[in-house]
């Protein structure tokens, strides 16, 4: 019956569905209260957990905490708080289902018609350099369940993992008093997204820590940075994802000037940088010009403007228009030869103010500058994609 009746419910529900409770428990503050604020004066009910409640009870927003609510305290240093039917049970039950309300009215369950849960910063832990026993608990239980549980739920529940999404919501409540099946699917497939993609981190993670290069099954995961204006070609659509570990390249790399960078460009960028960096910068200055995935030329030289004349010898013609990397901070005198031809791309670990001067003048001219070099032995994947893996 359940399942048949939430079939129907996809097929044909139109109307909106309203909010009368939500549930707030997010790592993440950023937009809280004002968000809170609004929820609690169009007469939503809130409830929330540890540091969120100590934030909205400071700001004089009114919350039930879950302790509260479940008749369990948090325990366990925080580990066991939300994993109890009167949360999973008011997230995963079918609204109008007689089964489904028998159950809530016999176990005093109430609906909760609104998830708000971004997760524990494993990502950022990680990214930190974070100790092994810091990342363990830095992983989050409850939210993933809670999150997983309301998506599956879509059909009468909402659920938000980003603050990003905050304002969708608060346009639905203040144009229909509640949310559209429309919005609660996107946010579903937003909140699958980022279970899996956490999941990925940790996963990976995992496996490096044991040594497992080869594990059976390998998960992949994201941020979106930047949909691009098109893919490899033309017609094709493209998006750039960035992952938890911080590697110094064109996922960390700061703009200084040019519009933005296109598909072949961040592909053949990458290429030129991880190229470049197989050469010490202690030992001299080397330059990598690539084309098309292929390299148009690769030189060391005793400064940064003989080495790139060298590799520009390598092959003039295949050169124009295409990507510069240097292992060492782009100076003026290897500026003022690089601008002497088109270039698409110039990547380099520093810049100096001449420089950047001089490659000012040629306004669709690309300058990334990163952090540092990326380390050739350290450890990492490379994933490329074919038809089916």
């Amino acid at each position: 019956f359940a399942t048949q009746h939430f079939a129907q419910r996809q097929a044909s529900m139109t109307e909106i569905t309203p909010i009368h409770r939500a549930l707030i428990s997010v790592s993440d503050k950023t937009g809280l209260l004002p968000f809170c604020q609004k929820l609690h004066e169009q007469g939503i009910e809130l409830i929330s957990t540890g540091g969120t409640h100590k934030a909205l009870t400071a700001a004089n927003i009114p919350a039930i905490d879950v302790s509260d609510l479940t008749g369990f305290p948090e325990m366990m240093d925080g580990r066991v708080k939300t994993l109890h039917p009167k949360v999973h049970g008011g997230l995963l039950a079918i609204r109008e289902n007689p089964e489904h309300e028998a159950a809530m009215l016999a176990h005093d369950i109430r609906a909760i018609d609104l998830l708000v849960v971004n997760l524990y910063p494993f990502e950022a832990t990680l990214a930190r350099g974070g100790d092994f026993d810091t990342c363990i608990e830095n992983i989050d239980i409850g939210g993933p369940a809670m999150i997983r549980a309301a998506a599956k739920n879509h059909a009468d529940v909402a659920v938000i993992v980003e603050p990003a999404d905050y304002d969708a919501l608060l346009n639905e409540l203040a144009l229909h008093k509640g949310t559209t099946l429309a919005l609660r699917k996107k946010l579903a497939q937003k909140a699958y997204a980022r279970t899996g993609s956490y999941d990925a981190a940790i996963s990976n993670w995992m496996a490096d820590q044991i040594g497992e290069e080869n594990p059976s099954f390998r998960a992949f995961g994201g941020t979106l940075a930047e949909v691009m204006r098109y893919g490899e070609n033309p017609h094709q659509s493209a998006a750039f994802y960035k992952g938890p570990v911080s590697r110094p390249g064109v996922a960390t790399a700061v703009q200084i000037q040019g519009k933005p960078l296109s598909f072949n460009n961040l592909n053949d960028t990458d290429a030129a940088y991880e190229l470049v960096a197989e050469f010490d910068p202690a030992k001299g200055a080397a330059v990598a010009i690539i084309k098309h995935a292929n390299p148009c030329g690769v030189a060391t030289g005793k400064t940064l403007q003989a080495a790139y004349i060298a590799a520009l010898r390598c092959d003039p013609t295949s050169a124009f228009g295409g990507i510069v990397a240097l292992n060492q901070p782009l100076d003026a005198e290897s500026a003022t030869e690089i601008v002497k031809i088109f270039t698409e791309v110039i990547i380099a670990p520093g810049a100096s103010d001449a420089a950047k001067a001089i490659i000012a003048t040629k306004k669709n001219l690309r300058l990334l500058i990163t952090d540092a070099l990326p380390n050739p032995r350290a450890k990492g994947l490379n994933v490329r994609s074919l038809a089916g893996g």
